[in-house]
């Protein structure tokens, strides 16, 4: 396996430039999971990566040496599509053993790779079946199988799991990770599913409009987010934020007033100014519904939605929709009045003009994820 660096790699298509400068270094082993929304450059840069497409500057090197003008046939690499692209007139056998038949790989050779790759991916019983006769999950494994088989320096996924039912792409999530864990390789991993990309990374590469955001293992990037963007677009259900400005209540305490007036307790923030712009951030775990009398902000509920385990609650606050996440079964009537607070160490306070994040003052300089 092998390492991977992209040093200030751009892409354009004429004048519309796709990629600004992207710099990411990948560990020979690392499984790098590369995360946003449609149109963020995340598979663009997965292709130049392959050879797919070309790099407009900048490089990119696979075990230290620069591919910038290899054919994708002499990068080493294998890549599994989003459509598994199976020959359909061929076996499960025939399909994996493709690559090394155009290779004229000795037959006992071959022989032998298909049968410890099936063996590994559980298609042993399937070698002599064709695609039609597959599900969608056993297509995928033998997509994947044809790519191992060549054992490349690197695998690259350009969201492999979308076609695939949400019970389905579970079971493969937990698939591509062992199989990762068992062979050790290098993979670079494309997905606009942010579950995916938590459950499934060492670490995380969040994109937005052809930048990177922010690098980090999945904690990192979950609890100490760079900017609103990464804040907004990892976790599930979504951030809340609120527009407030920062207020220093005193010596070591600070809060956000909002704008009806509340005021919601928070860790002084480094570098934040008395009446700054910011903006609160609280995912719904960290918000709790209490009792009256425990000095909590009352706020409207507008829907209450059980999902077995847990539930959301939908409440509306300064004029704003927060979600809530409780562990209760709450039986709140809509449109009642309920009392909400905020657990001060764990919400985020951003700067509003440019969106990052301002740390706690507490907080160790270096000690966040970033880009």
């Amino acid at each position: 396996m092998a390492s991977i660096q992209i040093a200030n790699a751009r892409k354009s298509y004429g004048a519309v430039d796709v990629l600004h400068g992207i710099d990411l270094d990948i560990s020979d082993g690392e499984f790098i999971v590369l995360v946003g929304p449609s149109g963020c450059g995340k598979s663009t840069l997965l292709r130049m990566i392959a050879g797919l497409e070309d790099i407009t500057s900048g490089d990119i090197s696979i075990a230290g040496t620069v591919v910038n003008e290899l054919q994708p046939k002499d990068r080493d690499i294998a890549m599994v599509f989003q459509s598994y692209a199976l020959y359909p007139h061929m076996s499960v056998a025939e399909n994996m053993s493709y690559a090394l038949t155009l290779r004229k790989t000795a037959r006992e050779k071959i022989a032998d790779a298909i049968s410890g790759v099936a063996e590994i991916l559980g298609l042993t019983a399937l070698l002599e079946r064709r695609p039609k006769a597959l599900s969608g999950g056993q297509r995928q494994r033998v997509a994947m199988g044809r790519a191992i088989v060549r054992k490349p320096q690197a695998f690259l996924f350009d969201e492999p799991l979308s076609n695939l039912d949400a019970r389905l792409r579970e079971q493969m999530r937990t698939e591509i990770r062992k199989l990762h864990r068992r062979l050790g390789a290098t993979s670079v991993y494309v997905t606009h599913d942010q579950i995916e990309a938590m459950t499934m990374a060492d670490r995380i590469v969040a994109m937005h409009d052809g930048i990177i955001q922010q690098v980090g293992s999945p904690v990192e990037i979950y609890d100490r987010p760079a900017n609103i963007f990464v804040a907004s677009f990892i976790g599930s259900p979504a951030m809340n934020f609120l527009e407030g400005s920062y207020e220093q209540v005193g010596e070591n305490s600070a809060g956000i007033r909002l704008t009806d007036g509340a005021l919601v307790p928070v860790l002084p923030a480094r570098d934040a100014q008395h009446n700054q712009p910011v903006t609160l951030g609280a995912r719904p775990e960290h918000i709790t519904i209490v009792s009256d009398g425990e000095n909590g902000l009352p706020a409207k509920v507008e829907l209450i939605e059980p999902m077995g385990l847990s539930t959301l609650v939908h409440v509306t606050l300064a004029g704003k929709p927060i979600k809530i996440f409780t562990m209760d079964r709450p039986a709140y009537a809509v449109d009642s009045f309920i009392h909400i607070a905020f657990d001060m160490a764990k919400v985020h306070v951003f700067d509003s003009a440019s969106e990052k994040r301002l740390p706690p003052a507490s907080e160790p300089h270096g000690d966040h994820a970033g880009q």
